[in-house]
């Protein structure tokens, strides 16, 4: 597995640290081999940085050697730009991902969680790569309605680069969509947004999921949200060991319990190990899921313009495109808290 990963200090969103742990969890228990984190390179006007320290803290606690590289920082010209001219430190995502395809000895599951746009200068370089050894890209990215108006709204990862968004749809390895919403619209007066068929997105409160973890993965959530505030100020990344193996930060945790965290991409990395969640939260095998399962990918017709609007229909018809689909939008938040908590309580 490969994770394309917004993972900075400070923060822009912390679903991305969270997501890391996920990742971490499944490579803990065997269930994956993760080659490497690709990090996008930061906006313009940001002060933050990709976050080499909790690569390095969770490397640690699971006795893991991933590599962090940093992708391209270079947009798309179009969505066939293979970024042949740009400067070599550019380069050096877009050859880690040509690199782990072609010498893996079974088919890599790409996780995009953030901008496109390496993997999909990546696969456009060398779309024969990616048909023979690219089992999946499970793309976080986008809304879900059907709706031409609705649709125009573009999400914040496609806003990032909309021609590398467009590009992903192009590539012909299978692609798992998964859009954040199914309408990307104002906040709820609680904060949340609502939960659609056909959008990732669910919410937990702290409480609910770091009393059940370790020690050590509870002072890693706090070391990053004692990072500073999302985006907009600095932070230092020493100290990051000490505070991992350190005692309990009980301070940081009381302080952030009360509060929620909103998430997108745990399903899809169930999926990529060939699980899924009940409705009651159990993590299962996709055979024995039937009527019970949460969510599931419907095979689907899909096309992406350039300026990321897409359109698409169910089909009946042999396909290599899917889209992620709640089955039960009352029981899913709950059910994906349960089994994010099952999850991450596996680490040490």
């Amino acid at each position: 597995m490969i994770h394309a990963t917004d993972l900075f200090r400070p923060h822009d969103d912390p679903d991305d640290h969270w997501d890391l742990a996920c990742v971490y969890a499944l490579a803990y228990e065997g269930r994956i081999d993760l080659k490497a984190v690709l990090c996008d390179f930061p906006r313009s006007g940001r002060r933050n940085d990709p976050d080499v320290a909790a690569v390095a803290q969770m490397n640690y606690l699971t006795g893991q050697a991933v590599p962090l590289i940093v992708g391209t920082s270079k947009p798309m010209r179009s969505r066939a730009d293979v970024q042949k001219d740009v400067p070599e430190a550019d380069r050096n995502g877009v050859r880690l991902v040509l690199r782990v395809l072609r010498e893996s000895s079974r088919p890599v599951v790409i996780n995009i969680t953030g901008s496109c746009r390496t993997i999909a200068v990546a696969g456009k370089r060398a779309p024969s790569l990616f048909a023979e050894k690219c089992a999946a890209i499970y793309l976080n990215a986008g809304t879900g309605s059907r709706d031409p108006v609705k649709a125009r709204r573009r999400e914040y990862n496609v806003s990032l680069d909309s021609k590398s968004y467009a590009a992903i749809f192009d590539l012909p390895c299978p692609v798992y969509w998964m859009p954040c919403f199914e309408e990307f619209g104002q906040q709820q007066p609680n904060g949340g947004w609502p939960v659609r068929p056909f959008g990732t997105y669910y919410r937990f409160r702290h409480s609910d999921v770091l009393p059940h973890l370790s020690d050590r993965v509870v002072n890693f959530f706090t070391f990053m949200s004692r990072g500073g505030r999302p985006g907009k100020s600095s932070a230092h990344s020493t100290g990051w060991l000490r505070h991992l193996v350190g005692p309990r930060d009980r301070e940081e945790e009381t302080r952030i319990s009360s509060t929620f965290r909103n998430m997108w991409c745990t399903g899809g990395f169930l999926h990529a190990t060939g699980r899924t969640v009940c409705r009651d939260g159990r993590i299962v095998s996709l055979d024995q899921a039937g009527d019970e399962a949460v969510f599931t990918f419907d095979p689907v017709r899909v096309s992406c313009r350039d300026d990321g609007v897409t359109h698409w229909n169910p089909t009946t018809e042999p396909t290599n495109r899917f889209i992620f689909h709640v089955r039960d939008t009352i029981a899913y938040p709950r059910a994906m808290t349960t089994a994010l908590r099952t999850l991450l309580a596996r680490l040490p």
